[in-house]
């Protein structure tokens, strides 16, 4: 059975993947446009406005959520509180 965009546990975790995103960046401290740079850094090219509606919106990949963390220097995480 495919996922779909409108089924509530898929949004659940989309709404996962961008707090985890949007918290790491908080963390360590990166602006979306300095994200942009780190992400060029490592080949993946998306300007600061396309990665703020992007993560806003949650539905990206887990390629994409990857590159950013690896773009950081996010090298573990914790997806409990």
């Amino acid at each position: 059975m495919a996922t779909r965009k409108d089924d509530p546990a898929t949004q659940e975790y989309e709404t996962l993947a961008k707090n985890l995103l949007k918290g790491e960046l908080k963390r360590r401290g990166v602006t979306y446009a300095q994200l942009a740079e780190k992400l060029a850094e490592i080949g993946v090219q998306e300007n600061e406005r396309n990665l703020n509606n992007k993560i806003s919106r949650g539905g990206f990949s887990a390629a994409f959520l990857l590159q950013c963390l690896n773009a950081i220097g996010c090298r573990s995480l914790s997806l409990s509180d």
